[in-house]
Order: structure tokens, then sequence, then C-alpha cells
């Protein structure tokens, strides 16, 4: 009994380090409150606090600050650019520095 038992102990341990293993790797994003603001494809602001950067998008695109900041924040946290909105220069985005 005692052999079966250290033997399903390493085959359950075996597994659980195989499906360890086996699962993708995350993308590591760094969370520092600091985002870039572009413009079409210029930079307009670069390395700037999620604060700074919602007032800069907001008050190009006409909206209200609230909703651009927590925007910049999904942002921050998921590292995946963001439109704040659509402007005749093109598209108003915030992205991951």
């Amino acid at each position: 009994m005692r052999i079966l038992r250290s033997g399903g102990v390493a085959a359950v341990s075996a597994i659980a380090c195989s499906v360890a293993l086996a699962t993708p790797a995350q993308a590591q994003v760094v969370q520092d409150g600091l985002v870039n603001v572009a413009v079409g494809d210029v930079t307009i602001l670069e390395d700037v606090n999620i604060g700074i950067a919602a007032q800069v998008a907001a008050q190009v695109c006409g909206v209200k600050v609230g909703p651009v900041a927590v925007l910049g924040r999904a942002v921050d946290r998921s590292g995946a650019t963001r439109t704040a909105c659509e402007t005749d220069q093109g598209p108003v985005t915030i992205e991951q520095n």
C-alpha cells in the first residue's frame, strides 16, 4: 500500500508540473501610471501621468475627463492601445509607455 501511495503522489506531482509548464506565459505589463497620447500617427505626450494624459485627450476630444481617465488606467493595466475619440487629424489614442 505504501509503494502504491508514493507512486500515486509522484504521478500527481508529475501531472501538476506538466500542466503548469504547458500553460502559456502571460505578457508582463508594467503598471507605472504613465502612458502616451497620440493624435493620428503623431505622439503628443510621452511617458506622462494618466491624469495629465486624460486631461489632454479629453480636451482634444471635447469630452469629460473622468471616462478618459478610466480608459487610461485600463491601458496602463492591460498594455493595450485604446482610442479615446476620432478627430479630423486621426484617432486620439492612449497607449502603454
